[in-house]
C-alpha cells in the first residue's frame, strides 16, 4: 500500500501533487491546511485525512486524527515534538500505541524512530518562498514495515 502525506499547504495545492499521488490508496495531511478546499482536491486523488494546524482555526478539522492503514495505525497531529511530547499528545500515543505519527509544522523533512514509534514530517508543501525546500513524502507499507521517501516540491 503506498499512502501520500503533505503538510502546510497554507491555501495552495502545488499542481504537481496530484501526479507525485497518482496510485496512493490514501492521503495524510498533517495541518495549516489554509483552506478546505484543498481537502476536496485531495478527495479527487484519494481518500484523506486531514487535521487542523495553527493557521486553520475554525476550519471543520480534528487536532488529532487516528486512522488504520493496512494493518499499521497512523496518528495524525500537526506540532508534535518527537523527543518532548505535549501533555495532550504523550498520553494519546501511550494510549492509542501507534505505529507511526504524522505531522508538520517545522516545514523540514523528519523521519526517525522514536521510542518504538515512527515519527515523519513530510516537509513544506505551500507556495514556493525565500527559497524554501519544498516537499511530499510517499509511505511504502508492505506489511511489517513503513517505508519512506521524500519528494521534493
Amino acid at each position: 500500500m503506498k499512502i501520500g502525506v503533505i503538510s502546510d499547504t497554507h491555501g495552495w495545492l502545488d499542481p504537481r501533487v496530484e501526479k507525485l499521488f497518482a496510485g496512493v490508496e490514501h492521503i495524510l495531511h498533517a495541518g495549516d491546511i489554509g483552506n478546505p478546499v484543498i481537502e476536496l482536491e485531495l478527495k479527487f486523488i484519494a481518500p484523506a485525512t486531514v487535521v487542523q494546524g495553527n493557521v486553520d482555526v475554525g476550519l471543520p478539522f480534528k487536532l488529532t486524527e487516528t486512522v488504520m492503514l493496512a494493518e499499521k495505525k497512523f496518528l495524525v497531529h500537526h506540532i508534535t515534538n518527537p523527543w518532548a511530547l505535549s501533555e495532550t499528545l504523550e498520553p494519546q500515543i501511550r494510549q492509542q500505541k501507534p505505529d507511526a505519527v504524522i505531522f508538520g509544522h517545522t516545514h523540514k523533512p523528519f523521519a526517525q524512530m522514536v521510542d518504538g514509534v515512527f515519527f515523519l514530517n513530510p516537509g513544506y508543501a505551500g507556495k514556493p518562498k525565500f527559497g524554501a525546500e519544498r516537499s511530499v513524502a510517499i509511505l511504502h507499507l508492505d506489511g511489517k514495515e513503513i517505508q519512506h521517501e521524500f519528494i521534493p516540491l
